[in-house]
């Protein structure tokens, strides 16, 4: 009689081929602490971290290599971001997507920005903060391409607002086209405060519509000076289009420092750096 013996070893998990569900099985209890941090605040530095968990950085580069390679996290150089910065979120999430630090960038710009000055605030929704928190400025004069900017700040009387010409779009209220950019190209005021979807580690900074960064270029050239604003979140964050390299901008307030190469490049181009 012939005796068929099966050589199948034991079920355990050791044995099981990784997948995006065993994925989250095999790391470890920092790394998936790792994972839900750059979850909830966007972006991580290496520097971030150490304060954070009692590793060496050597350590946390091992973590982050193989959080990048079992697809539960994005690594750029000095740190890491979540899988979803590598597309625009949604607005209804980002208008409540670190909403305190948004809030603590808004007050630090309104208080450089005087009475009776001009402005342009482009798309976003930490420029929507922005413009919450000017509401209690006398005599400002606004061009906006935001329905959402608009809206807030023709409440007040004394306030002048202009609101681009171009197509709206339905997603956020924005405004874009040609007829955006030669409308901005009108006029030369004193600030422009500007948002960002990204910014690289070398200081570009990027976006993910053609259409939106084309006007954004138009008003970083009629300004005379220039406020970028941006959470820490846009710190590495993908998006393909190219605005402008760091040095078109006068000052970055942000809510936490940035990464040491970005930091470098502010330096090297005298960027004032205001962390809220």
């Amino acid at each position: 009689m012939l005796l068929l013996v099966s050589l199948q070893a034991p079920h355990s998990e050791d044995t099981i081929p990784m997948s995006s569900d065993t994925d989250k099985k095999a790391m470890n209890g920092r790394q998936q602490a790792i994972v839900e941090l750059i979850r909830t605040s966007g972006s991580v530095t290496i520097e971030q971290l150490e304060q954070h968990f009692d590793v060496t950085p050597q350590t946390l580069r091992r973590d982050l290599n193989f959080l990048a390679e079992t697809n539960q996290i994005l690594r750029f150089h000095g740190g890491a971001t979540s899988m979803s910065n590598n597309r625009n979120t949604p607005y209804t999430e980002r208008k409540i997507q670190n909403l305190e630090g948004k809030q603590r960038i808004a007050e630090a710009v309104a208080a450089r920005i005087p009475d009776h000055c001009s402005l342009f605030i482009n798309i976003g929704t930490t420029n929507e903060t922005v413009a919450a928190a000017l509401m209690q400025h006398q005599g400002l004069q606004i061009i906006t391409n935001s329905l959402h900017v608009a809206t807030v700040m023709s409440q007040k009387e004394d306030f002048r607002v202009i609101v681009a010409s171009g197509e709206v779009r339905a997603r956020d209220g924005g405004i874009i086209g040609e007829a955006t950019i030669d409308f901005v190209r009108q006029f030369r005021l004193d600030f422009g405060i500007v948002g960002i979807s990204g910014i690289d580690d070398d200081g570009m900074l990027l976006d993910y519509d053609y259409r939106e960064v084309r006007v954004a270029q138009a008003i970083l050239d009629q300004s005379r000076c220039v406020y970028l604003v941006a959470d820490h979140s846009k710190f590495g964050r993908n998006a393909m289009v190219q605005l402008a390299p760091i040095s078109a901008v006068d000052a970055l307030f942000t809510d936490e420092a940035p990464p040491p190469a970005l930091a470098a490049a502010l330096k090297a181009e005298a960027i004032e750096l205001h962390i809220a």
